[in-house]
């Protein structure tokens, strides 16, 4: 087929701040001629349909400057694979939405040449059959009921008056007026609501309510008086996501309400694990948002999810862009930091006229975006008098930063505070004395419980709460686990850590080379196969730069991604060699418990052990191994 990868958008997303469907087109010549010939079809297309004339815009569109393009009806986005064609939709016709997306493709393509591509509508009907038997199977009567159906009655059709008559009777089986109905009067509410395949929330946590879709009521009966949101926040960024989530979720609890947080190690309410496994998606989100306990939620929100569906909350008191850096490139069609930022910044829509973005002023894409960017924002930074910040004070704004070695917050929100309200300063504690800093050395935790002071505060959480809680957090290995824990092991010093990508591998090689010690480093270092060449390359490139004693090249046997057995530690012998590394240096190792086991080995009293550690069940077995 000319596309792949057609998925349905179910939340703000990339292209909209609403639902619809994206395509990537795959071995496909993509010019001006085929790309008006796919648009004008969708118009068309969605006029007959009835549907808007631009994309539904949410409360928070006139967050971005780029709200006029973000409201069209279609977008296009090219990139070095191919290019996203993307169609905004209403909430209840995203089927029939990506069966406009992939004709409006295919018949543009016969247009343009139909000896070549005149096997198109056999293929459509493929794909159509195939996706009935799969519906079939599904548990959710949501998605059987529009695909085995109507796929039952109308097959897909090249010709264009057939095709659109098609796409009625899909619009018509798929249509729900009664949950965009809730959805509206929820709107106008000012209510949160957590939509899937098979459940409507309305409000969050102990102010929601959940109902089958097959059981939805009518407005008159939703109790509206007794629904509302708990105070949520939103994390995302390229590194430090995980911590930032933790230590705002410390600061709820500390605060007394109940917390819940998704993140890549699990699901978690007033701090005990539900369920593990990476929920740093949108199952995650809905989890957290419909458990009735939560009286406060933290939600990571990483780019696959935002990519592969959209954001699952579309209301947040405060999002959090913690920075943005090179990792996944080559995936969903994002080749660089620039495209990587826009997807990061998807979560200013959630934010609305009353809330807070709290970016990182130390990374430059953000710095450059700020000005595309209409909501409120606080910058935060490893140093106070950093220019960005001295700006955004001048002008009134909130920051967040280290100056004389303390954490320094200014500040003029939060409950009576309205815009030109006096600026208050406050000194939250000693860096140093901040166990998550290791002494001031972690330059990216200093980051971290800078810019989650900033979204604590704009949570309601008072500033001596706020100062408690950092200079306790991650004293205990237990409030932060996977993330830079230090261990003493024999006389050695242990670091273990989630370190995924270069910037992660910099920050965590620049504290052990910061530790006091008089022996030497050694590092364990392996890589994700869905990773291109050049950024496994450029991981080897970040640990040579510190000259390790020893470097443990690890296969992550559950991490594979395509990639065949030994092909990735390859890559990264092959890598540390050209960086000049010595073959005696090199070790590599089947397994990353293994490639653990024999740096441990290696250890002696004074010597620095980094181990970033990818797999739960290692770092569990890890765990073991230092204490024994």
């Amino acid at each position: 087929m000319p596309f792949d990868n057609s998925r349905r958008l179910t939340g703000s997303n990339l292209f909209f701040d609403s639902a619809g469907a994206v395509l990537e087109t795959v071995g496909v010549e993509v010019d001006e001629s085929l790309l008006a010939g796919w648009r004008s079809r969708v118009l068309r297309a969605r006029s007959a349909l009835g549907w808007p004339v631009s994309a539904t815009q949410t409360t928070s569109s006139s967050n971005l400057a780029r709200s006029t393009q973000r409201a069209s009806a279609t977008a296009i986005r090219q990139h070095a694979a191919g290019t996203s064609l993307t169609v905004a939709a209403p909430c209840d016709q995203l089927f029939t939405a990506t069966e406009v997306n992939e004709w409006a493709l295919c018949a543009a393509l016969v247009e343009a040449d139909q000896v070549r591509w005149s096997w198109l509508e056999s293929a459509l009907i493929e794909v159509a059959r195939e996706a009935a038997q799969e519906s079939e199977e599904s548990p959710s009567p949501a998605l059987r009921i529009p695909i085995s159906v109507a796929f039952a009655v109308a097959l897909p059709v090249i010709d264009e008056a057939a095709a659109i008559a098609r796409f009625v009777t899909l619009s018509k089986i798929e249509a729900a007026p009664g949950l965009r109905a809730l959805l509206a009067a929820a709107d106008s509410h000012a209510l949160l609501h957590v939509l899937d395949d098979d459940c409507l929330t309305l409000g969050s946590g102990v102010g929601g309510q959940t109902w089958p879709l097959d059981g939805l009521p009518d407005v008159a009966q939703v109790p509206w008086t007794s629904l509302r949101d708990v105070p949520t926040a939103i994390v995302t960024g390229s590194n430090g996501k995980t911590t930032t989530v933790r230590l705002l979720a410390a600061c709820a609890r500390a605060h007394g309400w109940r917390d819940g947080y998704n993140c890549t190690d699990g699901l978690f309410v007033a701090g005990e694990q539900i369920e593990s496994g990476d929920y740093s998606g949108p199952v995650g989100t809905r989890t957290i948002l419909r458990d009735t306990r939560v009286e406060a939620a933290i939600l990571e929100t990483a780019r696959g999810g935002i990519l592969r569906r959209g954001l699952a909350a579309e209301r947040a008191r405060v999002a959090v862009v913690t920075n943005v850096s090179a990792d996944h490139f080559g995936e969903y069609g994002i080749d660089d930091l620039a495209g990587l930022a826009d997807v990061k910044l998807v979560v200013a829509s959630t934010i609305g006229s009353t809330g807070l973005l709290v970016l990182n002023a130390d990374d430059p894409i953000l710095r450059s975006r700020a000005d595309q960017l209409e909501c409120t924002i606080g910058w935060f930074s490893r140093d106070y008098n950093e220019s960005t910040l001295q700006t955004h004070r001048a002008n009134g704004g909130v920051t967040s930063g280290v100056r004389d070695g303390r954490l320094i917050v200014t500040w003029n929100r939060g409950a009576g505070a309205s815009t030109g309200s006096p600026v208050q300063e406050f000194d939250l504690g000693s860096v140093t004395d901040m166990p998550l800093t290791v002494d001031g050395t972690a330059d990216y935790n200093i980051s971290n419980v800078a810019g989650a002071a900033l979204a604590a505060l704009e949570l309601g959480v008072s500033p001596t709460t706020i100062t408690a809680v950092l200079t306790r957090f991650g004293s205990d290995p237990a409030d932060n686990p996977g993330r830079l824990m230090r261990y003493d092991y024999h006389g050695a010093q242990v670091l273990i850590d989630y370190a995924h990508n270069p910037d992660g591998l910099e920050g965590l090689m620049g504290v052990a080379t910061r530790l006091h010690r008089t022996g030497r480093i050694a590092l364990v270092l392996g890589q994700a196969g869905n990773r291109a060449n050049a950024d496994i390359e450029q991981l080897a490139t970040v640990a040579a730069e510190f000259r390790p004693d020893f470097v443990v090249i690890k296969e992550i046997e559950g991490m594979l991604r395509g990639r065949a057995p030994g092909e990735v530690p390859a890559i990264l012998h092959a890598a540390l060699l050209r960086e000049g590394l010595p073959e005696s240096a090199l070790g590599v190792y089947g397994s990353e418990l293994e490639s653990v086991k024999r740096a441990l080995e290696w250890a002696r009293p004074g010597d620095v052990i980094v181990l970033p550690v990818h797999d739960r069940k290692v770092r569990g077995e890890t765990m073991k191994l230092i204490s024994s």
